[in-house]
């Protein structure tokens, strides 16, 4: 296995705790169409949600990188990327009905060899 693949399962993997403990309820993991894929889907309460809009359904692409001084994680989620995930989350929306309120978010993680991993939540992206 490339040693890329190994890191984007550590990351997904790492994801996962961390957005647990941060309150998210994951549903589903690297939901596939054909290719492409959605690496994790969860739900999530509003906090401070005046207006009872209930828990969001959010669509989390992972990006993991090792240190380096070229560039984050993040900038690996383009606009064609982007549109990708967009046309997965509408074929999940349609077999998974009943969702009102929908979010994109982008969790990069950088690894460090001498200290805990770095997480970066950006929020309702939209490219």
């Amino acid at each position: 296995m490339a040693e890329h693949n190994d890191l984007g399962r550590l990351g997904e993997e790492l994801a996962v705790t961390w957005l647990t403990n941060k309150g998210y309820r994951i549903v589903e993991r690297n939901w596939k169409i054909g290719n492409d894929e959605i690496d994790i889907i969860a739900l999530k309460e509003r906090e401070n949600d005046r207006f009872n809009r209930g828990a969001f359904l959010h669509f989390i692409e992972v990006k993991t990188r090792k240190e380096s001084t070229i560039g984050h994680p993040e900038q690996a989620v383009n606009r064609k990327k982007f549109k990708t995930i967009q046309r997965v989350a509408g074929i999940y929306l349609r077999r998974h009905p009943g969702y009102a309120w929908i979010q994109y978010d982008v969790l990069a993680i950088t690894i460090f060899v001498n200290r805990e991993p770095e997480y970066f939540l950006i929020r309702d992206v939209f490219l």
